[in-house]
């Protein structure tokens, strides 16, 4: 398959343009930085066997059936846990909540159970932990994970939902941030 790519003309000269980066990760990285994203814990596991991330990468796949879609990291704790357990929830978190996306970020070193310190959990219908109070918590079952480079595209069957209210903590340049009124 032949793809015609439309050059800056300055990088056709020889001259790259300002501000353009070579594709590595870390360029690709960057510019990701500069969407911003709504912020979401991802939590997975019972017990002892708990664990979770803070991602920007949570969305809905459809809603009908209603299925959301998770990218975690393979080198991450939290895939194992969601690939044993079966289930992972999306915890939309408000804006007051920065202290838990930054446990659940490995902030402070936490990990495992020990993120989950300092915040009120229940579970819905997996199993999986909900943190009492978030946006909205999204409870799901794992349909299916496809393995790809470094990370697990996961996407997850909606089983149950909690709605809370407030206002987004939402996440660009590497900084947190909310919408003013």
């Amino acid at each position: 398959m032949n793809v015609a790519l439309n050059q800056h003309p300055a990088a056709a000269a020889g001259t790259p343009p300002a501000g353009l980066h070579d594709l590595d990760p870390a360029a690709l990285k960057i510019a990701m930085r500069s969407l911003a994203g709504g912020v979401s814990v991802i939590t997975a596991g019972s017990g002892d066997d708990r664990t979770g991330a803070t991602v920007t990468s949570a969305t809905s796949l459809s809603v009908e059936p209603p299925t959301m879609i998770v990218n975690i990291n393979l080198a991450s704790s939290s895939w194992p846990v969601i690939r044993r357990h079966g289930h992972f929830c999306v915890n939309i978190v408000r804006h007051d909540q920065q202290p838990i996306a930054d446990r659940f970020a490995g902030r402070g070193g936490l990990k495992g159970v020990a993120r989950y310190e300092g915040a009120d959990w229940t579970t819905l219908i997996t199993g999986a932990p909900v943190l009492i109070g978030a946006l909205a918590a999204i409870d799901c079952e794992v349909e299916e994970a496809i393995e790809r480079h470094s990370h697990a595209i996961i996407l997850g069957r909606v089983r149950a939902i909690a709605h809370g209210s407030g206002d987004p903590l939402v996440y660009a340049n590497a900084r947190y941030g909310t919408f003013l009124p």
